[in-house]
């Protein structure tokens, strides 16, 4: 199987990333992007909705 390995920007673990992905074809093109792995991705959205909820009043 192809992938990559890609440093992530908030833990600064190293993490795959397989061929056929969405995450994969913009490594390809942007090699010098900013890239999260899947385990801080899902902090990040779970953050962003709680802090949305929490200031809709």
């Amino acid at each position: 199987m192809i992938y990559y390995e890609v440093l992530c920007y908030s833990c600064k673990k190293i993490f795959r990333v397989y061929g056929g992905t969405l995450k994969y074809q913009q490594f390809k093109v942007n090699r010098n992007g900013i890239y999260c792995c899947e385990d801080c991705n899902l902090k990040i959205r779970l953050d962003a909705i709680k802090y949305f909820f929490r200031y809709l009043d």
